[in-house]
């Protein structure tokens, strides 16, 4: 649809912001409803957040999506959260109604959808997860959800494994979470009972190398799990796939929270199989 002065405007900030897919993807949905909106991206700095924030209501923006490094630092600013948002400690979507602005998080519920479309089956079984952030934090809800009867949370710095941990425990989660080290990824008495281990930091994009993990002690049908996406097999998944083992990046997880923030954004749903096949494009892939 053409821009004019009545296109209402939806946006994700971050910082960078340049490598985002989320225009791609919303933006396919809005062609495809023929809904006279657009979705642009705007490169936001961590000390410019606050600004860019009261800026939603007076510009009319609907909703935007916040990237790193802004989810944890919005939840401190935005005072109206859900109650997904407040657990989490973290926010990815702010949507503007009448100028009160409510902070969610799609993240946990995109992941929780990925890993039952991928036949991951944690009922009673062992999750991993690698990290202790925003992203971790989403994954050991979703890990939760999904029936998990332990979940370890492996971090470089134990402290924030412990911290992150608590955060659920205080909240009386079920399987709570279990801190430890990064020596957890070569403990191979551990791996020999994870089903389900996922990347939820960066290493291998910002390091070049992921840290050591012991793969081939991993049950057959384990999978592993990068919250990262890319047009190639990162650092993580690169040894699993090598080890003969189940592997996929975030890409679904993407997919999957952009469709919730979209129905948040414009209360409607957007047409099915419309951004996956976008974000697909843009990464110049031919599946997930």
């Amino acid at each position: 649809m053409p821009i004019t002065s009545d296109t209402a405007v939806a946006a994700i900030f971050g910082d960078p912001i340049e490598h985002s897919k989320s225009p791609a993807m919303h933006n396919a949905a809005y062609a495809a409803l023929g809904m006279s909106r657009t979705y642009a991206a705007f490169r936001v700095t961590a000390g410019n957040l606050g600004p860019a924030l009261r800026a939603i209501h007076p510009l009319g923006i609907v909703g935007v999506n916040l990237t790193v490094p802004h989810k944890q630092a919005a939840a401190r600013i935005i005072k109206d959260l859900s109650g997904e948002a407040r657990m989490l400690g973290a926010v990815n979507c702010v949507v503007n109604r009448r100028g009160v602005l409510r902070g969610d998080n799609t993240d946990a519920r995109g992941l929780e959808r990925d890993l039952r479309d991928l036949g991951c089956e944690l009922r009673g079984r062992l999750a991993i997860v690698i990290g202790a952030g925003g992203g971790a934090a989403s994954s050991v809800l979703a890990c939760i959800r999904l029936g998990a009867s332990r979940v370890v949370i492996a971090n470089r710095t134990p402290a924030r494994a412990v911290a992150l941990a608590r955060r659920f425990s205080a909240r009386g989660a079920r399987a709570a979470g279990e801190p430890r080290g990064l020596d957890a990824l070569v403990d191979m008495e551990l791996l020999a009972d994870a089903r389900l281990i996922v990347n939820a930091t960066s290493m291998g994009l910002t390091t070049g190398r992921f840290a050591r993990l012991d793969y081939n002690s991993t049950p057959t049908d384990c999978l592993f799990y990068d919250l990262i996406y890319s047009r190639e097999p990162t650092e993580f998944i690169k040894p699993a796939l090598a080890a003969g083992r189940r592997a996929t990046d975030g890409a679904g997880m993407l997919v999957n929270q952009g469709e919730l923030a979209f129905k948040l954004f414009n209360r409607v749903a957007p047409p099915a199989g419309v951004m996956r096949a976008a974000l697909l494009n843009a990464l110049g892939r031919l599946q997930v």
